[in-house]
């Protein structure tokens, strides 16, 4: 659906600029947009990669055992369903880890490994508690350093484009407590309505 309100937009877009005359300046605007994109690609391949490579040297020192050490009790307590020796929690970690670090595209193969993981614990075509859990998790994501959007305002020559770290921190701990507040308040409400 959303595809098609996208592709409506631009040929409503198109149309308007044929009749009015303007169509040289769309074309203009597709070319500069195209380049802008792969030059904003470029570089923040390279800021990912020398995060991804930072999580890396992470991973062999240890802190991410260490955070996932500190996290595991709250984990358990979020998903009460999940074995506490099960293959997702590792993956769970892994993916709320790599979210704390804004690397989005690190996490999201671990969090699909979660979902697939807690599907087979499911056994049910219906998402699970524990899947709808972690995708208000993931979605929400707690974030201590914005890599994307750092790297994002360097390619713009931004003056401190660390200075949002703070603000950061601060929205998404909001985001992500509403999240589980919600979760539990819709499971909670769900659950009564079924016991009646």
């Amino acid at each position: 659906m959303v595809n098609l309100i996208w592709a409506f937009m631009a040929i409503i877009g198109i149309v308007y600029a044929i009749f009015n005359g303007t169509m040289d300046q769309v074309n203009q605007a597709l070319f500069q947009s195209a380049n802008e994109a792969v030059t904003l690609s470029i570089g923040l391949i390279s800021i990912l990669v020398f995060w991804l490579g930072i999580m890396k040297i992470a991973e062999t020192a240890g802190i991410l055992n260490v955070l996932a050490i500190i996290f595991r009790p709250v984990i358990y307590r979020l998903f009460p369903e999940i074995p506490k020796d099960h293959p997702a929690i590792g993956y769970i970690l892994s993916n709320l880890t790599a979210n704390m670090f804004g690397l989005g595209n690190a996490a999201t193969p671990m969090g699909l490994k979660a979902m697939e993981e807690m599907k087979k614990l499911s056994n049910s075509p219906i998402a699970s508690r524990s899947m709808i859990t972690f995708l208000a998790l993931n979605t929400s994501s707690l974030t201590l350093i914005p890599t994307t959007v750092i790297a994002i305002r360097m390619q713009y020559d931004s003056v401190a484009p660390t200075e949002i770290v703070g603000t950061t921190i601060i929205a998404t701990i909001f985001s992500s407590l509403s999240a589980v507040l919600l979760d539990r308040f819709f499971y909670h409400m769900t659950k009564d309505k079924e016991g009646l």
